[in-house]
């Protein structure tokens, strides 16, 4: 397992990292997946006080409260689950996450947040008073680095002028390639890491039936699929060129892989090293594919 710096600060994190979202077992299924993932070296794991309605935290707390010292723990905030149980609202007030926060370091069971993120973000919310929420923690050690969970140019622009993010968590795959566009190389010029989610695409990329995504037609997630089949020869050597193109990129720091079943865990383990072979396909790839844009969502 390699470890990749995030950001400018001291914290290093496995280049495959855990997404916590996916758990679905019982309370010792997930328990023993996330102590098998630490033995393989991950030590990145990456939870939201959304998920499950806080219920994630309360697993994943349990889960490393013998081995914190050993792990890189990272939570969000931001979406205010409503008091009637029907939804959340969008929250990035500097009131809400000095509330939320104390309620995530209660259910993890730990008294501080390795890399706490802003759970999404708009062009329109009140940036300043966010930073300083995530400043003032910093200050009183309730964390120690922060971040956005953003695919928006326009707001992770805004957050590299006004603050100290030490990382973005954006969707990118050989499907979604829209950070290619205007954000890795600014985030890396900046010294910022990008955590990386969807890189398998919902599995599109991988073996599940070809479907509609993004901008891409049925058709054409198809053609994509049987042009990686293609080159690639097996789904092992897809699984390294699919779960390495991301990490090709400087800024990238990690893949956040969400990880549900120890077959899951062993496949993404199995396929870390890529090798020149993969190298070279990926620059196929990245030749014979075309390259999404932001079209929305800026």
């Amino acid at each position: 397992m390699r470890y990749n710096q995030l950001g400018q600060s001291s914290i290093k994190i496995s280049e495959v990292s855990f997404g916590c979202m996916s758990l679905n077992g019982t309370t010792k299924e997930n328990i023993d997946l996330i102590h098998k993932a630490i033995e393989h070296g991950i030590n990145y794991f990456d939870t939201a006080d959304l998920y499950d309605a806080g219920k994630n935290e309360k697993v994943v707390g349990e889960a490393l409260k013998e081995k914190r010292q050993d792990v890189v723990l990272a939570t969000k905030v931001g979406n205010e689950l409503r008091a009637d149980g029907s939804g959340w609202d969008w929250n990035p007030t500097k009131s809400y996450i000095l509330k939320a926060i104390d309620k995530s370091l209660q259910r993890l069971g730990t008294d501080y947040i390795d890399f706490y993120q802003l759970h999404g973000g708009t062009i329109d919310d009140p940036i300043d008073e966010t930073i300083e929420a995530f400043e003032l923690l910093k200050e009183q050690g309730k964390i120690r680095e922060y971040g956005i969970s953003s695919i928006r140019p326009n707001v992770i622009q805004r957050y590299i002028e006004k603050s100290n993010i030490a990382g973005v968590m954006m969707q990118y795959s050989l499907l979604d390639r829209r950070p290619e566009e205007a954000v890795l190389d600014l985030l890396a010029k900046n010294d910022i890491s990008v955590l990386v989610r969807g890189a398998y695409a919902k599995g599109l990329l991988l073996d599940k039936p070809a479907k509609e995504y993004l901008n891409w037609t049925a058709e054409e997630v198809r053609q994509v699929k049987e042009k990686l089949e293609g080159l690639c020869g097996n789904l092992q050597t897809i699984r390294k060129a699919v779960l390495h193109y991301p990490l090709q990129h400087k800024a990238v720091a990690s893949v956040v892989s969400g990880i549900r079943t120890g077959e899951q865990l062993t496949a993404s383990l199995e396929v870390l090293d890529g090798g020149e072979e993969v190298i070279d396909l990926i620059r196929q790839l990245k030749g014979d594919l075309q390259p999404n844009f932001y079209e929305s969502h800026r």
